[in-house]
């Protein structure tokens, strides 16, 4: 079985990763098992930079806040801003403290410099504003929409002014209260205002929809596209904070969804641009229904099975698995499971045709990995066959940090 999988294994380089397509994936999901160690994202951006070169990629989407991410964008594309302040505000889950997500907008900014929009690299966020403790107030985006529209439409065809939606929105700390996760009575999601504003947020993108060919005319496909954006993220967030005031036993379970659902369209959207490169935990980018603890076991369709489900042949997705992470305890892998066979491999890192290793394994089907650190998802052997490559890592080292940044958050979110 060892001399199969040698047989199989390649570096992780883009020419290995497109022989296991029969075309080039116009999305290409990466996962991890963890957050927060740089050995992958170092990993990620080798990959990224030979995706640039070599197949055309031209956009990298994260596991990040899509609208705090259009900073990071605006300082590659252009220049706007400074890589110490994109690095604080551009980034969400504490990813901005990261050395490797640093070199990568660094090398971004340098390799865009002084090309044409058309070949240059674009950055994008593709999470909702959301931490696992809440959800942000829709304020930015509902005002950022309305903001887009009013100048540009008739008067009369706007559904709310600036002033009623300032007046509906209220203060923000409402909308932010950690407590509404384990208290949802505190959820200002089903109040009357909210009600209000979720009619305000759909009629408010109805319009940006049916006025798409003046729209685009008017300014730009790129402000159309970041209104887009803001519209998709205010519906979003809305509907979120309605379930949070749901008090059923599908309440958790329902919310997991909802924000892969928004990861989703994100990715969509990012897809209409041309090829990208996909970052984010295996959870939100597998085939299979994805499923955690959270007190019960919460299943849901990760945002990579929705779009896999529409994009078909365009969508590809390789996870990743580790050998060891020994700082945050997880040692050499236990016999008979596939983290095992790939560890017994000379190389530090390597890339193998995942179906193909399950096909090898279905008379013997190795057994789960249990890991004894909250953060690590190791590789369920179940959906070996689901994904089109297996990146494993064979040492994870301790990352080296950015200290200009905010403390990163392990566990998947």
């Amino acid at each position: 079985m060892a001399t199969d999988i040698k047989d199989t294994a390649y570096p992780v380089d883009a020419a290995a990763v497109m022989r296991l397509f029969p075309a080039r994936p116009r999305v290409l999901a990466l996962g991890e098992p963890t957050h927060g160690e740089d050995t992958l994202l170092d990993l990620r951006n080798g990959l990224f930079r030979q995706l640039v070169e070599q197949e055309g990629y031209r956009t990298i989407a994260i596991e990040s806040d899509c609208t705090a991410g259009l900073l990071v964008d605006d300082y590659v594309t252009s220049g706007t801003g400074t890589l110490d302040d994109v690095m604080e505000h551009g980034f969400s889950h504490g990813f901005g403290a990261s050395a490797a997500n640093r070199e990568l907008v660094r090398w971004m900014r340098v390799h865009n410099d002084g090309r044409p929009a058309s070949e240059r690299l674009r950055f994008a966020g593709f999470d909702g504003p959301l931490e696992i403790t809440g959800a942000a107030s829709p304020r930015q985006a509902l005002t950022a929409l309305h903001g887009f529209l009013a100048p540009r439409v008739d008067a009369g065809l706007l559904p709310c002014t600036g002033e009623a939606l300032d007046r509906l929105l209220g203060a923000d700390d409402r909308w932010t209260d950690p407590a509404v996760m384990t208290d949802p009575a505190r959820s200002v999601g089903r109040s009357a205002g909210a009600g209000q504003l979720r009619l305000f947020a759909d009629d408010l993108v109805a319009l940006l929809d049916a006025q798409t060919p003046h729209l685009i005319a008017a300014t730009s496909r790129e402000a159309w596209d970041r209104a887009r954006l803001y519209g998709r993220t205010a519906v979003g967030l809305l509907r979120y904070h309605f379930w949070m005031a749901d008090t059923s036993p599908a309440r958790m379970a329902r919310l997991v969804g909802l924000r892969d659902r928004m990861m989703a369209d994100n990715l969509l959207a990012v897809a209409e641009r041309g090829p990208a490169l996909v970052h984010a935990h295996n959870l939100h980018l597998q085939r299979n229904k994805s499923a955690m603890l959270m007190g019960d076991r919460l299943e849901w369709w990760s945002a990579g099975a929705i779009v896999s489900a529409r994009l078909g042949d365009g969508y590809g997705f390789l996870a990743t698995a580790l050998g060891t992470i020994r700082h945050q305890g997880v040692d050499t892998p236990p016999p008979g499971t596939v983290e095992e066979l790939l560890y017994a491999l000379p190389e530090e890192s390597c890339v193998v045709d995942a179906p193909r290793l399950a096909a090898a394994l279905e008379d013997t089907p190795p057994p789960p990995r249990v890991s004894p650190y909250y953060g690590y998802f190791p590789l369920d052997p179940a959906h070996l066959a689901g994904s089109d490559g297996l990146v494993f890592v064979k040492d994870v080292p301790r990352s080296r940090r950015d200290d200009r940044g905010p403390a990163r958050r392990p566990a998947c979110r």
